[in-house]
């Protein structure tokens, strides 16, 4: 059971849940009532703490005067709440940069750009992050700004750490000015909502054997890298930087003024497949994890290489793909797997087979990344290589507890060999050799 997430079992996780509560009667009270509790300082809520300590002394007025005491502390809290207006921060704003795309567990930076529109001197200035979601947490304090110049500028970083993945969604930071006798803020100068991607972390996957077939592909595809095989000439576009000098064509660059490449396709090559198995009934989150972050090494891997990453099925997802040889991008396979969910549901072999079966007539060989071995799962990789295609099934084995014995990193099903990789070898970062 995830303990910090039951924490927040009452607090909306999306943005859209979050904006629905907002507009409720319940949220509106709620979010008034956190607003004015910001308000305060770390010092300021101590000295409200004291105040209702002080009041409920002096609820006896006929045989005490605390009720003095407390009014005079009060009046002091009124006050410096009042304030408040005189240190708004009208002529500040605040840009924040932030990364896009976060693997789980990296430090993630917020920089925040103060700029003073006005001809006053700001001081102690003070930023304050928005409220995470139960994966996150910020590191280190908030940071300080002791004087922002008329007309000037200041630039100052936030760092978080989020350890889930998933879209993630951030309400606006916050810069205020620190009112006299420091027990509250005045209001803020509010900066945009922040959105970004945590992707899985990438395993280091160092080596990956796949049997090498290659099939023909009718119109071929252009290729930007290209091995020594015989390929046919598609024609001539502009250059791009990277592009292998030995394809400049000369005769095209004299007669257009600018640097021409000629451009090849290639009728035979290898497309691979990645299947993830996402059933998680006998396994859990720490196996799910540790399969999309091996998921993610091997396409990683094999995006360097010779072969193009055609197709990445994850549960009941089928996503086309076109990745390797210089070619589509590795984020977005990143960006599929930071959404995968698991599911209760039994893995199913023809259910499984019959959404791959209208990509196999031009795969090379499939991927499989079980999260286990049993029947149905060797039911599948035999559907697949009836059809003609090889399959290569790597399965993460669960977490290994007390006084259990690890499981052997191979085990053979009649015909099949099924590699194994423990959880913990994917979690401490081991270097994979598959």
């Amino acid at each position: 059971m995830n303990l910090a997430k039951l924490n927040y079992v009452l607090i909306p996780g999306t943005l859209a849940e979050r904006e629905r509560w907002r507009t409720r009667r319940v949220g509106r009270a709620a979010e008034r009532f956190y607003r004015l509790w910001q308000v305060l300082t770390r010092r300021g809520r101590a000295f409200f703490l004291i105040v209702l300590l002080v009041g409920g002394f002096g609820a006896e007025v006929a045989t005490t005067q605390v009720y003095l005491l407390f009014s005079a502390l009060l009046g002091v809290l009124v006050t410096a709440w009042l304030a408040r207006g005189a240190f708004a921060l009208h002529d500040v704003h605040v840009r924040v940069r932030w990364p896009k795309r976060i693997a789980v567990g990296d430090d993630v930076r917020f920089r925040l750009g103060l700029e003073n529109r006005s001809d006053d001197t700001w001081t102690s200035l003070r930023v304050r992050g928005p409220f995470l979601p139960w994966d996150g947490r910020w590191i280190g304090s908030a940071p300080l700004v002791d004087t922002l110049a008329p007309q000037g500028t200041q630039e100052v970083e936030c760092q978080a750490r989020f350890v889930a993945r998933g879209q993630h969604h951030l309400d606006p930071f916050l810069v205020q000015a620190l009112v006299p006798l420091g027990l509250t803020l005045g209001r803020p100068a509010v900066s945009d909502p922040c959105s970004f991607l945590v992707v899985p972390r990438i395993a280091p996957v160092r080596r990956i054997v796949l049997p090498v077939t290659r099939r023909h592909q009718p119109g071929g595809v252009a290729l930007a890298s290209k091995t020594g095989e015989s390929m046919d000439l598609l024609g001539v576009r502009d250059y791009r930087p990277g592009d292998p000098l030995r394809d400049l064509h000369a005769r095209s660059w004299a007669r257009l003024g600018r640097p021409v490449v000629r451009e090849y396709q290639e009728e035979y090559f290898t497309r691979i497949g990645v299947v993830i198995d996402i059933d998680i009934r006998r396994g859990n989150e720490r196996q799910l994890e540790a399969a999309l972050s091996l998921a993610a090494g091997v396409v990683e891997r094999l995006s360097r290489g010779e072969a193009l990453i055609d197709l990445l099925v994850v549960g009941d997802q089928v996503h086309t793909l076109t990745l390797g040889r210089s070619l589509g991008f590795l984020d977005q396979a990143l960006d599929l797997l930071a959404c995968v969910e698991g599911t209760g549901r039994r893995f199913e072999a023809s259910s499984t087979a019959s959404r791959l079966a209208p990509h196999l007539g031009r795969l090379s060989c499939v991927v499989f990344l079980a999260m286990d071995w049993n029947e149905e799962r060797h039911a599948f990789v035999q559907r697949v290589k009836d059809a003609g295609v090889v399959c290569r099934t790597i399965v993460v084995s669960p977490p290994v507890g007390k006084g259990e014995s690890p499981i052997p990193t191979a085990v053979a099903h009649q015909t099949d060999v099924v590699t194994r990789v423990a959880t913990e070898a994917i979690e401490n970062g081991e270097a994979l050799c598959l």
